[in-house]
């Protein structure tokens, strides 16, 4: 009897279906869309160094879409206790940050000079609006209400970030899926008001401080605390490096906009994300 199925004619009608869904004449550029990715390059004044300085801002951008992407999935698998691809989006958001904290060190070959003689042209710009940012900081649970007011002159990311404020973030899903677990958590804590930061709690500690002790009887767990240590460190050096550019470029001088610059930046460094998880390491 004839095999129905023929890998061979399997592989050439999907290359074919792939074809004419693509387009035969689809270019590299095409489907990179490049023509509108290397003109979005729109330099305000006659100085060299600000092509520097918007594809410095806007890659950064990109790569924070890539993790909101990962992200937003991260806090599904916690919500569904899926956890292995959870892991492996955790460490790629990681790495990411990794990259976005070399991208410092391109910006800082402009001198103080060379910014000033493009900062007028900066308007009332700034970093502090960029509502991806903000974003990512609801998701990972330092929480603001008073930042939205920021964003009001851009509804769809008002609408965004408004969301990330009211739905637990990612360390909220982490506890809530240890108690599920069977560990030890307040009820207080699983329902806290989201909107609010992340803060400290006993029960917390004493529910990861059993997971660290027990490693072998939690080791999903266990994996999943120290993912998150992984990403909180890879955050606070895309935090000091940002600060320590600001510094080198343009000082304690208030940043566009009206922003504090340098003094924000370096507040902001005393921010923990996942606090419980540094905590215990004194106790353990």
């Amino acid at each position: 009897m004839e095999c129905p199925f023929n890998p061979k004619e399997s592989w050439h009608g999907a290359q074919m279906k792939f074809g004419e869904a693509a387009g035969e004449t689809m270019s590299y550029g095409d489907y990179l869309a490049l023509d509108q990715v290397l003109t979005a390059q729109r330099p305000r004044s006659p100085n060299h160094n600000e092509m520097l300085f918007i594809i410095q801002h806007q890659t950064s951008e990109l790569w924070m879409k890539l993790m909101l992407h990962e992200l937003h999935a991260v806090r599904a698998q916690l919500r569904s206790n899926d956890l292995s691809p959870a892991f492996k989006m955790m460490a790629r958001v990681a790495r990411i940050m990794d990259q976005l904290v070399h991208a410092w060190d391109v910006l800082a070959t402009m001198t103080p000079p060379e910014y000033t003689a493009i900062r007028p042209y900066l308007g009332q710009s700034s970093g502090f609006q960029s509502f991806q940012y903000r974003e990512i900081e609801f998701l990972l649970g330092n929480k603001n209400a008073a930042l939205l007011q920021v964003h009001q002159h851009s509804p769809e990311s008002y609408a965004r970030l408004q969301d990330a404020l009211q739905q637990p973030s990612i360390y909220d899903e982490a506890v809530m899926l240890m108690a599920r677990a069977g560990l030890p958590v307040d009820q207080s804590r699983l329902n806290r008001d989201w909107q609010q930061a992340t803060v400290a709690d006993h029960s917390v500690e004493t529910a990861w401080l059993a997971v660290y002790k027990a490693p072998d009887t939690h080791w999903e767990l266990y994996e999943l605390a120290e993912k998150l240590v992984d990403l909180e460190t890879s955050f606070r050096y895309w935090r000091f490096r940002h600060l320590t550019t600001v510094e080198r470029i343009i000082g304690f001088k208030k940043g566009t906009g009206g922003t504090e610059g340098a003094s924000y930046l370096k507040m902001m460094l005393d921010v923990v994300l996942f606090p419980e998880l540094f905590s215990l390491r004194t106790s353990l």
